[in-house]
């Protein structure tokens, strides 16, 4: 059978409501009485009944997690931290999936149906005025991956993705590399966006370097393999800095699999330190993004403005560092 607050109540010989208020954030009650009802609760197995809790404290302790690439095996990790970490704090996710989305207006009246006490946008490919709208409907909004500003619209947790981009460039030039190339992910996303603004700005300044650009459609294994595929019907060049490691592993397998040696014949460099990228079979050389650090300050943020209410938007940045592996060919001596 259920346990009801009832059961509870007359248990602990108290009223209804006081066994209301012991579950109710905020709400008076006496330390006496809370430990009479906690005692009772105990005993009978009975848990609050959290939907009914948001009836009377106007609060769900649901968060809304966006994200539209879940094609992408890193973000199964991204999920899994978020999920988690939420749930360590109390609070609920609720996973809405905007992949193929170009309209917000649809997510808005989902996350309005639901209740959502705030909304953190997991994605790196979606455009900016995803956050704004949500923003602009009242939600509180963090945007863990997103482009860095030193003025955002809402709060932009991640790494610096230009710094990035001119890490694997630096990286690529110290091994002895002179033809690169970058393979970016869609030409839109920021991410693409600013890895290869970075990357191009080094090999610019290197005048015995050369580098030619490429994209692939999505950030996915199958687009990485295509887009290696049709490069390889050209010269190819002696390295690339596919920015995404789920790319690199696309682009990896193609190589691989029409008889070229990496790092022998052509060198590969990635970005994200996925788990993935660690497996022997894989082994790739990449540039970490520090997923528990950035997704657990997301969730603080995010947990600060539903309770306190709107704070000035700040972008907080963290560090990355080259993940040394396989695909590369040593530093010349």
């Amino acid at each position: 059978m259920i346990v009801t607050l009832k059961d509870v109540a007359e248990l602990a010989g108290v009223s209804r409501s006081a066994v209301s208020r012991t579950y109710t954030e905020g709400a008076s009650v006496s330390l006496k009485t809370r430990e009479k009802v906690k005692k009772a609760a105990l005993e009978l197995g009975y848990s609050p009944n959290a939907l009914a809790s948001s009836l009377t404290t106007g609060r769900t302790k649901m968060i809304g997690l966006v994200s539209n690439n879940f094609r992408n095996p890193f973000f199964l990790e991204v999920f899994d931290l978020f999920t988690r970490g939420l749930q360590e704090r109390g609070l609920r996710p609720l996973l809405v999936n905007l992949s193929e989305e170009t309209d917000p207006e649809a997510s808005i009246r989902m996350l309005r149906q639901y209740s959502v006490d705030g909304v953190i946008v997991a994605s790196s490919t979606l455009k900016p005025g995803f956050s704004k709208a949500f923003k602009d409907a009242g939600f509180p909004v963090v945007h863990p991956f997103g482009s860095h500003s030193e003025n955002p619209i809402v709060d932009v947790l991640g790494i610096d993705n230009i710094m990035a981009g001119r890490m694997a460039a630096l990286t690529l030039i110290s091994r002895g590399y002179r033809k690169i190339a970058f393979l970016g992910g869609p030409e839109t996303a920021t991410t693409t966006i600013d890895r290869g603004k970075g990357f191009l700005s080094v090999i610019e300044a290197h005048s015995d370097c050369s580098c030619s650009t490429s994209f692939a459609s999505e950030y996915s294994f199958g687009a990485g393999r295509t887009a290696m595929l049709r490069l390889m019907e050209d010269n190819l060049a002696e390295a690339y800095f596919c920015a995404d490691d789920v790319l690199s592993i696309g682009a990896l397998s193609a190589l691989q699999g029409a008889g070229y040696n990496v790092p022998e014949d052509v060198g590969i460099i990635g970005l994200n330190d996925m788990e993935m990228a660690s497996w022997d079979n894989i082994n790739l050389t990449t540039i970490s993004n520090p997923l528990p650090e950035i997704i657990s300050a997301s969730i603080d943020r995010v947990s600060e403005i539903v309770k306190n209410g709107s704070i000035r938007p700040e972008g907080q940045l963290f560090e990355c560092k080259i993940i040394e592996r396989g695909t590369l060919r040593p530093t010349p001596k």
